[in-house]
């Protein structure tokens, strides 16, 4: 039995946010879930709104929050590069001013905190596969650097507090995660492809599709979250989260194209810059201290994420007011 807790989720609407605020209530916590609406739908959190430890409120973690809980997880950040690049200025805001803000939350109530943090601090790697020592090879000024330089301050932000005010933290950097409520034009290849395929239309890779990536399920990597909240507190991160299983992006698009019975065909496209050509989490570090690693095959994954869009595109047929 757990003891009930006041639990803080930013960006708690967002596609992960919504399934570890689901899980938090299992467990029989109170849940204030966060967001500001701008990457995330609040359809992903409707089925809990009848629960009566959960709370939703809209709010911008650029500003000041003044709540008492006993553990936050700060998961405000648009994670799509099409979002991210939409306004990287407050993209950059949301990793720093959200970090700052929500670490003097936690100063202040004592709370243990937990941060989102990304496998894109390894930028474009000339290690394979990342390990937790690696500093990355990143681009301080491209497209992409709103993201992956505010993700990296917002780390160096919670070891210094951790460092300063012996503040209990929890840095985990994830790698790609997939499933139900991703949102559906978010850019991602897994939302991008499955969403050609169901429409029958050509499946776009950019580049050669050689480049390689790692998938996990949504529920994977929720549960590594949950125990990495729990562990002892001397073990602070920052800690891989991610699926090992490493997978050619072409691999991926025959993958789906053979779940969906789609007669789509493959289009090639140039690569986008600073686009990483390869990636892959080691997890010995999850796996040695939680006892964690993922359980959800690829194919079992995607098998579950496509019925999730396919509900969508039908619940659309039948509304078209229906945007996704």
């Amino acid at each position: 039995m757990h003891l009930r807790k006041r639990i803080l989720v930013t960006g708690g609407s967002g596609f992960l946010g919504s399934h570890l605020c689901e899980r938090l209530l299992t467990q029989g916590h109170e849940v204030l879930c966060l967001d500001n609406f701008f990457s995330s739908a609040r359809e992903n959190v409707y089925h809990l709104m009848d629960n009566k430890r959960f709370e939703l409120l809209r709010h911008d973690v650029t500003f000041p929050l003044f709540v008492e809980v006993d553990e936050i997880y700060n998961l405000a950040c648009p994670a799509s590069p099409i979002h991210y690049q939409h306004d990287p200025v407050q993209t950059i805001k949301t990793c720093v001013h959200g970090a700052i803000n929500m670490l003097g939350l936690a100063k202040r109530t004592g709370a243990r905190i937990f941060q989102a943090s990304t496998s894109e601090v390894y930028g474009d790697p000339d290690q394979h596969p990342q390990t937790e020592s690696y500093w990355g090879h990143v681009n301080p000024n491209g497209i992409r650097s709103c993201y992956d330089e505010g993700k990296r301050c917002a780390e160096s932000l919670f070891f210094s507090y951790h460092r300063q005010h012996k503040l209990p933290i929890k840095v985990g950097r994830i790698f790609n995660t997939y499933g139900p409520r991703m949102h559906p034009n978010d850019g991602r290849v897994v939302s991008n492809f499955i969403m050609q395929a169901l429409r029958g239309q050509p499946i776009t890779i950019y580049g050669d599709g050689s480049q390689t990536r790692s998938f996990c399920y949504v529920d994977d990597l929720i549960d590594c979250m949950v125990r990495f909240m729990a562990s002892p507190a001397d073990f602070i991160g920052p800690m891989n989260m991610g699926n090992p299983g490493e997978f050619t992006i072409r691999q991926l698009a025959e993958l789906v194209v053979e779940l969906t019975n789609s007669s789509s065909s493959i289009n090639f496209e140039p690569l986008p810059g600073d686009d990483p050509k390869q990636r892959r989490p080691d997890i010995t570090l999850a796996r040695t201290r939680l006892g964690w690693e993922p359980t959800i095959t690829l194919r079992e994954g995607l098998t579950k994420t496509i019925a999730y869009f396919d509900a969508q595109l039908t619940r659309q047929k039948s509304d078209p007011a229906l945007q996704l």
